[in-house]
């Protein structure tokens, strides 16, 4: 895999102008990009990165977390608090992120989205507003192991760490998920699956793949 130096403006930039030149998939009327990667890769950053980009070439979009769709603690919690496995195959409801991102971003579909369902802190329904997003508008997903469910969507990114600065850059705290994203690697292969990757070893100096296919 052959990386090129990139800084996060012209990483922000060069998505942006991919989007803005691609056309929906097929009778749709949205676009939708995926961010992929660990929380200690800060995927949200460069959703707003991109995001503001697009805005900048008239572009309307919505960023959503991940974050905003996980699965109540008792469900999350089953098998105790810190289980890898449950965190790789349970914390997050892709059923309500295909229910409530991608099914109204279909090409039937009607462009009002729930930008989050479920509050981590209080463990309860955020109650949010649906938000109405317009033909031509952009839909950015950012949040840990994105690939590999078939969600459908226009553009994927990676952004990847090594094993080592995964390591360093994990609190304490939420080191016991690291075995969670090594077997997101061995069994998903997000640096195969997605369009575009981005290493973030160190963050002062990004790198990038390109736009591959």
């Amino acid at each position: 895999m052959q990386f090129e130096a990139i800084t996060w403006a012209r990483l922000a930039d060069a998505l942006a102008d991919h989007l803005d030149g691609q056309k929906p998939a097929e009778g749709g009327a949205w676009l939708r990009a995926g961010v992929d990667g660990a929380p200690a890769a800060r995927t949200g950053e460069i959703a707003e990165r991109v995001a503001e980009a697009l805005r900048q070439r008239g572009r309307t979009v919505l960023v959503v977390s991940t974050e905003g769709f996980l699965r109540p603690a008792s469900l999350r919690y089953e098998f105790g608090k810190r289980d890898p496995d449950s965190y790789f195959d349970g914390w997050f409801d892709t059923g309500a992120l295909r229910r409530e991102i991608f099914g109204p971003l279909e090409p039937d579909g009607t462009g009002r989205v729930l930008p989050d369902l479920w509050d981590p802190v209080t463990d309860r329904a955020t109650r949010s507003p649906y938000v109405q997003l317009p033909p031509g508008g952009v839909l950015l997903l950012h949040g840990p192991l994105l690939l590999g469910h078939w969600f459908p969507f226009d553009l994927t990114v990676h952004v990847r760490l090594s094993a080592g600065a995964l390591a360093r850059r994990t609190g304490e705290g939420e080191r016991w998920t690291l075995p969670a994203f090594a077997r997101y690697e061995a069994e998903v292969g997000p640096g195969e699956a997605a369009d575009v990757v981005v290493r973030a070893d160190d963050p002062r100096h990004p790198a990038w793949t390109g736009l591959r296919g």
